[in-house]
């Protein structure tokens, strides 16, 4: 990103975060959870998945799995693991779900104490945790401000209001570090998830009511990327 372009697009994000403050000015996860490890859990149930779902899915999944004992004793056996899959089934993916969830529970157990550790570093080594799930239970249960998360919805909006010349969650987020103030780090994702949710879908709809179009019109023309 040159100098100009970023100074342009940082400008056009601080138009456009006003907007979203008003539009949702208390926005933050839609997860439900009681603790590290469940929000763990609940994030990489979400994975090709809705909060709504996933929600339904847990209300019954942590009162079933109460601590990480639980979970641990779960993946003991072929019967428990096979157990666990049902559990998770309406989630979708859920073979590869139910290995890295019971491969994390037991690498903390194993690795870190049998406490969610709280670093990236330490987050990014558990089965099925990359970036977007670490900086998520980093910033969401231990106030730890390690990155943006960049998920389907914050990857649509980039591009919808050209805050990138990448399209891979990586390469955004190293761009958006550097047009976002670091204090908003940590709730800008919230914003933007709220907004693609419940107001610009991937879908053609009424730009007009729209006021972040207003500030940047093109986005008018761009719904899916």
């Amino acid at each position: 990103m040159t100098p100009k372009k970023c100074a342009e697009r940082k400008e056009r994000l601080k138009k456009l975060d006003r907007a979203l403050k008003k539009l949702y000015p208390t926005a933050e996860i839609e997860l439900n959870f009681s603790n590290p490890l469940e929000l763990l859990i609940a994030v990489q149930l979400s994975a090709q998945s809705t909060d709504k779902n996933v929600n339904k899915i847990t209300e019954k999944l942590f009162k079933k799995y109460k601590t990480l004992e639980d979970y641990v004793h779960a993946g003991k056996t072929q019967k428990g693991r096979n157990e666990f899959e049902r559990d998770i089934f309406a989630s979708g993916f859920y073979r590869a779900k139910a290995k890295n969830i019971l491969g994390t529970v037991k690498m903390i157990k194993e690795d870190f104490g049998g406490e969610v550790p709280g670093t990236i570093e330490e987050l990014l080594k558990l089965p099925g945790v990359a970036r977007k799930t670490a900086t998520v239970v980093l910033s969401t249960a231990f106030n730890v401000v390690a990155g943006i998360t960049v998920d389907t919805h914050v990857i649509r909006f980039v591009q919808r209001f050209d805050l990138s010349d990448y399209k891979d969650a990586v390469r955004i987020e190293r761009d958006l570090m550097q047009i976002v103030p670091k204090k908003e780090w940590a709730h800008i994702t919230h914003r933007i998830i709220h907004y693609g949710r419940y107001l610009a879908p991937a879908r053609i709809y009424d730009t007009s009511k729209d006021p972040l179009v207003k500030i940047y019109p093109p986005a008018a023309k761009k719904f899916r990327v």
